[in-house]
């Protein structure tokens, strides 16, 4: 059960109308997706968290989108956000991830996690090689 509202459709807000035209427009879609129209609860986040999504997600840098996708698959999983795993799930398929990079995806997350669990339960020091300041 959500702990706000979803945003009227269509918004009465003109700013938050101003942001879901922008979704829509860098999308390609009229999809508003319920992450944003429950944000919409508060104007300023909403612009403020749009922007940083568009910026990182939908702006061309040195990583593909595929492979942006499926780095926030990982940091979803790990962080127990099961609408970004589903979301970000459907937006890498969408990008071209095959079965084959799920499932290895998948295998990479699972041992990252145990080596992660590993490293923080035997207090592992890190390698002097490791540590840029060295």
């Amino acid at each position: 059960m959500s702990t706000v509202s979803p945003a009227d459709q269509p918004p009465f807000d003109p700013r938050v109308a101003a942001v879901f035209a922008d979704i829509r427009a860098t999308r390609g879609s009229d999809f508003i997706n319920h992450f944003w129209r429950y944000l919409a609860f508060d104007s300023a986040l909403l612009e403020s968290t749009w922007a940083e999504v568009k910026q990182v997600m939908a702006t061309p840098s040195e990583l593909d989108p595929l492979t942006k996708e499926m780095l926030y698959i990982a940091v979803s999983v790990a962080n127990g956000c099961g609408y970004c795993v589903h979301s970000h799930t459907t937006a890498a398929r969408a990008k071209g991830m095959t079965p084959a990079q799920h499932a290895e995806l998948l295998s990479i997350i699972a041992l990252a996690g145990k080596t992660n669990h590993l490293a923080t339960a035997l207090q592992v020091p890190v390698d002097a090689s490791f540590d840029q300041d060295h």
